[in-house]
């Protein structure tokens, strides 16, 4: 029988501006207010709800940034860097895909992140492995764009009822990405449950439309700045369309969640932020088990840091997790806390600029196939890995 788990001691984050002092007890996955038997000590500390990534593509998180923009569109960056029999994408193309999957969850994991939205196929006998690093959405629909899925309405149509769809738009800055908008429309697949990535084009029009139809978008501020010059004007982040936050690859985004969010700091506040990657994002999403909240009952999926007197939405700065625990159970944790718990399964990892953690990962399964690909000096979202 599984033994309850108690966090004691800490503050935990019930809003963006407040906390409270309360003894967590993980059983089950789920977690319920209160003291158990078995409690871990955790003054000194802060407790957020685990960090929710809108918007990913975990194979791509070994490559580097490719392409040399900006771009008029999404169109003309993919054609220029599709080159899978050259350098360096025929090498990253050797890691076999569940390896490079495992890889960009881990990319997820130091940032915080417990629930991620990998825009690809999904990939069950990977994310449904109980050791994988994150939490993968799966019940979703999607298409990659009006450009790549010549299947886009059957696709809509086969989207679960009252589960989002997903889909590439208006990632642009001409005509070509700003009509979009309206060849969505036209085509019947906007609506309350539509989630459109980028949405860079969208000008005044555009947004009365995306606002009529109710849809929602999600935000990769350090993609749309490499590849297109510019991103979100804040027009559109002052529009009242629910937006939620996401890294996109390393293909162009700068790095993880934690990044990205140094990033969007420039355009908005930290409380905007904080719902971007906490509440906003689980409704978007239609996550409704607890995500993005710390709630009795919601799943045991929180990221703890240090207490330095902020407030949960400055902790978001510079992030540093000392654990991510998901389902309850613990898959990264500092050094200085590896005492409190068992970790003797727990294995080193090192990430430049990021620091060195313990984590519950049988990394050499996963380094060895990237290092006969690319050698020993892989970088994880453009950061050497050392584990």
């Amino acid at each position: 029988m599984e033994q309850a788990v108690t966090l004691k001691g800490a503050r935990v984050a019930r809003s963006a501006a407040g906390s409270e002092q309360i003894d967590l007890t993980f059983h089950h996955g789920r977690i319920r207010f209160g003291a158990g038997e078995e409690a871990i000590d955790l003054r000194g500390h802060l407790i957020l709800p685990g960090l929710i990534n809108a918007h990913d593509h975990l194979e791509f998180n070994l490559f580097p940034r490719l392409g040399r923009g900006p771009y008029a569109n999404a169109t003309a960056w993919a054609e220029e860097i599709f080159r899978p029999s050259d350098s360096p994408v025929r090498e990253q193309l050797q890691v076999p895909k569940p390896v490079r999957l495992w890889w960009g969850a881990i990319k997820n994991l130091i940032a915080g992140v417990t629930t991620v939205l990998h825009h690809n196929p999904y990939h069950a006998e990977v994310f449904e492995d109980a050791s994988f690093p994150v939490r993968v959405a799966a019940r979703f629909g999607w298409a990659h764009s009006l450009r790549f899925s010549p299947d886009l309405v059957e696709r809509h149509k086969a989207t679960p009822a009252g589960a989002p769809f997903v889909i590439h738009a208006c990632e642009g800055t001409d005509n070509c990405a700003r009509n979009e908008i309206y060849d969505l429309d036209a085509a019947g697949v906007l609506g309350p449950s539509t989630v459109l990535v980028h949405g860079v084009a969208l000008d005044s029009a555009g947004l009365r439309l995306a606002r009529s139809r109710g849809v929602s978008l999600v935000w990769c501020p350090s993609a749309n700045e490499f590849t297109l010059g510019r991103t979100l004007a804040r027009e559109t982040l002052g529009c009242g369309i629910p937006i939620a936050l996401g890294t996109d690859s390393a293909m162009t985004g700068d790095g993880d969640l934690v990044d990205e969010l140094r990033i969007a700091r420039r355009y908005i506040d930290r409380e905007r932020l904080y719902q971007m990657v906490t509440s906003e994002a689980a409704r978007i999403l239609k996550l409704d088990s607890g995500e993005g909240e710390i709630r009795d009952g919601g799943l045991a999926d929180v990221v703890v840091v240090k207490d330095q007197g902020q407030t949960p939405a400055e902790s978001l700065d510079n992030l540093r997790p000392e654990l991510v625990i998901i389902g309850g159970r613990i898959r990264l944790m500092s050094e200085k806390l590896a005492g409190l718990v068992a970790a003797a399964k727990f294995r080193p990892l090192e990430i430049e600029g990021r620091g060195r953690w313990l984590v519950d990962i049988d990394l050499q399964q996963f380094t060895a196939p990237v290092e006969a690909a690319l050698g020993g000096n892989f970088r994880l979202a453009g950061r050497r890995v050392a584990a």
